[in-house]
């Protein structure tokens, strides 16, 4: 299957699931059973030594690349970077993308049936954090008999991941590749996501979470989170470039003609259309509560607090690194990263970085026009890794 510029798609996948008798998690409880919805993309090399983990980011799931259908009108939430010939090349690399616990994508989150009651679990499903999510990927990977990962390779929440891999698992981890990502959210971050769970948990479906035999959803709520967690991917610069103070009418928002009344439920500006239409879309797609027991998750991760510093974090560290940060990135700006630089270099752990030009914000890593600056560093990178 063919695309633009000559490159091919890994074309038609089948998310498989696997189902773990149970995993004990970070809050001292245990989830029986856990299922872990999976897909895999290329082929594993008789050594099992050429894997590749892509970790997903907060709205992410297992479909990273590929088609589920020959009428699949959407492919694979990274598939201009995953397939032959393409930044993750799938004629040199097995890739593996899970969904993460917690989601709602078919591994295990709070939409999943409790067996204590045979009901969906709300919010009785237990705490998680990102460290959970890497464990339940580390049993994932134990079941696909590999013992060593050539890279753990994510962007944003995915970042985090691979870093709770390098310091969790240093043995198993042969590079990690951090993108758009840090090790702890700042306090505008926490913010951000604090203010999204505010318009969920306010939705007067939302039940206390207990929304999914009611035969409503608290669609406004998460439509909200969404519109405010967008706004924060995008860089000041692109919205303008894309949006300005467009109106849908385009008028003159400065005519002076008002009506009688006005009408607030109705979008006048370009941007506000664009804001709706991306909250109503992911409504389509995502649960609500799975974004509560997410969001809360990548604030809870703080490998300063948990180690002390940043540098005992990385003591045992064996992996070699690549950090990768955005120009235009305002939610996770270059500081952070080079924070994990400074900190690996402490411990005289090999790492390169990069600090890409890009006009994107946050989302840099999964726009198409981005795509040819992140491949640029990554593809080597891991040649390299594999080669040496």
């Amino acid at each position: 299957m063919e695309e633009k510029g000559g490159k091919q798609s890994v074309g038609l996948v089948k998310p498989e699931t696997v189902t773990f008798d149970s995993v004990e998690l970070e809050c001292g409880r245990k989830l029986s059973p856990v299922d872990v919805c999976y897909e895999t993309y290329g082929r594993l090399n008789s050594d099992k030594d050429n894997a590749v983990l892509v970790a997903h980011a907060l709205s992410g799931d297992a479909h990273a690349a590929g088609l589920h259908s020959d009428d699949d009108k959407k492919p694979g939430w990274w598939d201009i970077f995953i397939g032959p010939g393409k930044g993750i090349d799938t004629d040199k690399y097995f890739v593996i993308c899970s969904n993460i616990i917690g989601g709602c994508k078919g591994s295990s989150g709070p939409g999943s049936i409790n067996k204590k009651d045979n009901k969906p679990y709300g919010t009785a499903f237990p705490p998680i954090t990102v460290r959970d999510m890497v464990t339940v990927q580390k049993r994932l990977i134990d079941h696909l008999g590999i013992k060593s990962i050539l890279a753990v390779i994510g962007g944003s929440l995915g970042g985090m991941q691979v870093l709770q891999w390098a310091v969790d698992y240093p043995a198993a981890v042969k590079s990690a590749i951090v993108i758009a990502s840090t090790a702890k959210l700042s306090a505008q971050g926490i913010a951000f996501n604090a203010v999204g769970r505010e318009a969920i948990t306010s939705d007067p479906n939302w039940f206390k979470g207990d929304y999914y035999d009611k035969g409503k959803k608290p669609e406004k709520g998460l439509a909200i989170a969404r519109m405010i967690g967008h706004i924060t991917y995008l860089s000041e610069d692109v919205i303008e470039q894309k949006f300005g103070r467009k109106t849908k009418s385009d008028k003159d928002t400065d005519s002076g003609d008002f009506p009688a009344r006005v009408d607030f439920t109705q979008d006048e500006y370009e941007i506000e259309s664009y804001l709706s239409y991306q909250g109503d879309s992911f409504v389509k797609r995502f649960d609500a509560n799975s974004y509560l027991y997410i969001s809360k998750a990548m604030d809870a991760f703080d490998l300063y607090q948990d180690y002390g510093s940043l540098e005992k974090a990385f003591k045992n560290v064996k992996s070699g690194f690549l950090v990768v940060s955005y120009t235009s990135d305002w939610l996770f700006p270059a500081w952070q990263s080079k924070e994990i630089v400074k900190a690996l270099k402490a411990n005289n752990i090999p790492v390169t970085y990069y600090n890409i030009k890009s006009e994107s914000g946050h989302d840099s890593f999964l726009v198409e026009k981005e795509i040819s600056e992140l491949e640029g560093v990554v593809s080597p990178f891991l040649d390299n890794i594999r080669g040496g």
